[in-house]
């Protein structure tokens, strides 16, 4: 089953358990975020496609990290009149962990805890 999802102005095909990088959320390391924006869900035999969007899918995760990118360095230069200007930017992103898909808004049920090891 996979679904293609909208954040962030970008668009990402995902499934459970991918680890997506998008553009940075209002969320911090391990709480969890929903996607409503979903454009297509598949689930091998059928494919939903919404116009724009499907109502009731959804699409949960979690935030595994909040992070910047690798610096990209901007350099303008103008020949013969004496003008430089470096420039460095990093993106800062969010990196989230897809749990389940749900075509019916109702998230998967969540795995008990692994219990200690005996004592």
């Amino acid at each position: 089953m996979y679904a293609v999802i909208e954040t962030g102005g970008k668009q990402y095909k995902v499934q459970a358990g991918d680890v997506i990088t998008i553009e940075k959320l209002k969320a911090f390391a391990g709480d969890e975020v929903t996607f409503d924006k979903v454009l297509l869900m598949s689930d091998g035999e059928k494919v939903q496609v919404g116009a724009p969007i499907i109502e009731a899918a959804k699409v949960y995760g979690s935030v595994v990290e909040n992070g910047k990118r690798e610096k990209v360095i901007i350099y303008k230069y103008k020949s013969k009149k004496d003008y430089r200007k470096k420039q460095g930017h990093r993106q800062p992103y969010t990196m989230v962990k897809i749990e389940s898909l749900s075509s019916d808004g109702t998230p998967a049920p969540k795995k008990p805890a692994v219990e200690a090891a005996a004592e």
